[in-house]
């Protein structure tokens, strides 16, 4: 069988390569293969196969780089710990992406734990993935397409089974994913799947703790579900894919008031076109956004702009009794004050446009024409009429600055 985005000289190669040890060509391209489509690396657009070996997997690349032409094998990190090598090369003026892996098993200590992976063989490695579709493999030797799980088959009727009884026991995160198939593929849960994720998610939210105890959710777990919504959001067509989880219940595994939010895709969609990360204005719908940032790892900037936020709803909290309270509206001034307060952001600001934390008129007056407004002097004008350089020009510029804007209208 002929893959498509393989070169020649890597196709006899891993031909070659394949008479000593075993190597099949697994995951997403067989599976893309069966469905007609080209299977690509989506952020370079590039061919991206996955590779599993009976043995060592660095052993295999080895093998390969003295097998291609000299120079063709551009990069290669290992990873020992998973018993797998990412590999860059470039033939004929093509770029292709590898990913090599040592053919493993793997069990669960505990729901959600990382799994414990020992070398394998290839039906094991098969037989650990996350639904049928993708545990077709193709022999490069002999040119067979292994399927003991029925893959094709779901194929064929456009489904999503689950491969084991307590998949999404085991690791939650893969309802993420199947989302992302569903709206990148047009296909639907089976029934016995749909049925699990209902009684997995019946059990949640686990309580998340460091621990290891049955019933709770380790750290591990949250950073995998991060790192699956951040492919979702990233790499497919997100709304469909979110809106999928949501009938699913799977919105859930993050916060029960992001699965009951019916405007996250404004939420979303106003984050893209502000530049707003996708996943901090998912975050933001939580009932609590830091604690969930905080149990999904989310990167440091992203933990920081939220806590920015959370400041800034509490300043403008106080401001909304004086909008339309015995003291009168909130001047330009008050508002200023609010949003360019110390630790502060401009993207704060932007974060609550986005999730409607305060009347939308001001803060985009802020956005577009206040924070640009300046003293109507400098403070080298200052300094040439007679001020010292210190705390006190600093008061005045403020004090000059508050003076123009009591000319603006809130």
């Amino acid at each position: 069988m002929d893959v498509p985005g393989i070169p020649q000289a890597l196709a006899q190669a891993l031909a070659q390569a394949a008479s000593a040890q075993r190597v099949a060509l697994v995951g997403g391209a067989v599976r893309d293969l069966l469905l007609h489509r080209v299977h690509n690396d989506p952020w370079r657009g590039v061919p991206d196969l996955d590779l599993v070996a009976d043995g060592s997997a660095i052993a295999l690349v080895r093998r390969l780089e003295a097998l291609l032409p000299p120079g063709a094998l551009r990069a290669a990190q290992e990873h020992g710990a998973y018993g797998t090598v990412e590999v860059e090369l470039r033939l004929d003026g093509q770029t292709v992406l590898l990913d090599v892996a040592t053919a493993r098993r793997e069990t669960y200590p505990q729901p959600g734990e990382n799994p414990r992976v020992v070398p394998g063989l290839l039906a094991d490695d098969l037989a650990r993935r996350d639904f049928s579709i993708n545990a077709i493999a193709l022999d490069l030797a002999s040119g067979e397409l292994l399927d003991p799980h029925g893959g094709q088959a779901d194929l064929q009727r456009r489904e999503l089974r689950l491969l084991h009884p307590h998949s999404l026991r085991d690791d939650p995160s893969r309802l993420v994913r199947g989302a992302r198939y569903a709206a990148r593929l047009g296909f639907r849960l089976e029934a016995g799947s749909h049925e699990q994720a209902r009684r997995t998610l019946a059990a949640w939210p686990w309580a998340w703790h460091s621990g290891e105890r049955p019933g709770q959710a380790p750290a591990a777990l949250g950073t995998r579900l991060r790192m699956e919504f951040e492919l979702l959001l990233l790499r497919e067509p997100w709304p469909a894919a979110l809106a999928i989880l949501q009938d699913w219940g799977g919105l859930t595994l993050l916060d029960a008031r992001i699965q009951a939010d019916r405007h996250w895709r404004r939420r979303l969609q106003w984050a893209g076109r502000a530049g707003v990360p996708l996943m901090v204005a998912l975050v933001a719908g939580a009932a609590d956004p830091l604690a969930l940032a905080e149990r999904l790892q989310l990167p440091h900037r992203q933990h920081r702009l939220l806590a920015q936020w959370q400041e800034l709803r509490q300043r403008l909290a106080a401001l909304q009794p004086a909008a339309g309270g015995r003291g009168g509206p909130a001047s330009v001034a008050d508002w200023c004050s609010a949003l360019e307060a110390p630790g502060g952001s401009p993207e704060a600001v932007l974060l609550a446009l986005i999730t409607g934390t305060a009347p939308r008129r001001p803060l985009l007056r802020w956005w577009l024409r206040w924070r640009h407004l300046k003293a109507p002097h400098t403070s080298a004008e200052l300094i040439a009429r007679g001020m010292r350089p210190g705390p006190a020009l600093g008061a005045e510029l403020r004090r000059l600055r508050q003076e123009r804007l009591a000319l603006e209208r809130p």
